[in-house]
C-alpha cells in the first residue's frame, strides 16, 4: 500500500465515528487479502522458474504466540510449530541475528519477537527450547514495569523477563513505552532509548547494543532517531521490513496471524520485502 494512499485514508477515517470504529477491521482485510494475493503471485513465479533460487539469510519477527488480544500480529501456537516444521522441510538452519548478519548468503533463519508479551513464555519458548532453535525478544520496558494499558494481563513483568533469559532466549530493547519514533522529538527518542538501556540493566544485568524499531516500517524511524540511538549505545537497530527499511537499519520479516504455510513460505521467500503494514 503506498503510504500517502494510507495516510489519506487515516485521514478521512479520523472525520467519522463510524469510520473510527470500522477502521481495524479495513486494516485487518487489506492485510490479510494483499499477504495471500502477493503469496500466490510468488508461486506462480516459483513454478515459472526452471530452478528454485537458494534462499539467503533472513530474520523473522513475531509478536505473541495465543494472544488473540493481538490481532493480526498474534500467531497460534500451533502455526507457530508448523513454521518451525516448514523451516527445517524447506531447508533453513537456525541461527542468531548476528549469525544472520555473518552470513547473509546462507539459508539462515533467525527467529525474533517484539514486546515481551507473556504468551512467548508460555508457549514459544517450550516448543523452542525443545529444539533448540535460538530466538530474541525485544522488550518494551516500560510495560515490564507495569505501564501497559492493560497492565500484566498480556505482557510479562520483570519476573517472566527473567524467565525468558534463564530459558536462554537473548534479550534486547524494544523502547521504553513503544512509541512511533518517526513523530517523537531528538530529546524524547534520546530518552526512550537511554532509558530502556538502562532498566535492562538494572533489571537483568543486562548492556544491550541491540534496539528493534516499534512499529518497524519506514516512517516510523528517522536519520535523527539513528543518531539518538547510537549515541545512547546501540550498535544495531532492526526494523520490521526489509526492502523498505530505513537507512543503517538490518531487516526482519513481519509475521502475521494469517501466515498459513502458504503466506510463510512466500514470507521466506522475500514476497513481502517490499510490502508494508499500515494501521
Amino acid at each position: 500500500m503506498n503510504r500517502s494512499v494510507a495516510s489519506s485514508i487515516r485521514t478521512l477515517v479520523g472525520r467519522s465515528s463510524v469510520a473510527q470504529a470500522a477502521y481495524p477491521h479495513l486494516v485487518k482485510g487489506r492485510l490479510g487479502t494483499e499477504r495471500w494475493a502477493l503469496s500466490l503471485l510468488e508461486r506462480g513465479r516459483s513454478a515459472s522458474r526452471p530452478t528454485t533460487p537458494s534462499k539467503r539469510a533472513r530474520i523473522v519477527a513475531y509478536h505473541s504466540i495465543g494472544t488473540s488480544a493481538w490481532g493480526v500480529n498474534d500467531v497460534t501456537p500451533a502455526d507457530f510449530e508448523r513454521h518451525l516444521q516448514i523451516a527445517v522441510d524447506d531447508g533453513w538452519t537456525f541461527a542468531t541475528p548476528a549469525e544472520v548478519l555473518a552470513r547473509p548468503a546462507e539459508q539462515l533463519l533467525a527467529i525474533t519477537f517484539d514486546d515481551g508479551v507473556a504468551t512467548v513464555l508460555d508457549n514459544a519458548v517450550p516448543v523452542l527450547r525443545h529444539h533448540g532453535v535460538p530466538a530474541t525478544m525485544f522488550v518494551v520496558t516500560g510495560w515490564a514495569d507495569g505501564g501497559h494499558e492493560n497492565g500484566y494481563a498480556h505482557v510479562l513483568d520483570w519476573k517472566g523477563v527473567t524467565a525468558l533469559q534463564d530459558a536462554g532466549m537473548t534479550l534486547a530493547s524494544h523502547s521504553t513505552t513503544h512509541p512511533d519514533f518517526g513523530k517523537l522529538s531528538v530529546s524524547d527518542a534520546r530518552r526512550e532509548l537511554e532509558t530502556s538501556r538502562e532498566r535492562m540493566r538494572t533489571m537483568l544485568g543486562l548492556d544491550t547494543v541491540e534496539f528493534a524499531i516499534p512499529f518497524g516500517q519506514s516512517a516510523n524511524w528517522t536519520a535523527a532517531a539513528q543518531q539518538a540511538a547510537t549515541e545512547a549505545g546501540y550498535t544495531t537497530v532492526y526494523a520490521q521490513s526489509v526492502g523498505t527499511r530505513p537507512q543503517g537499519t538490518v531487516a526482519r520479516t513481519f509475521i502475521t496471524s494469517f501466515d498459513k504455510p502458504l503466506v510463510y513460505r512466500a514470507a521466506l521467500g522475500g514476497a513481502f520485502d517490499n510490502w508494508e503494514e499500515w494501521y
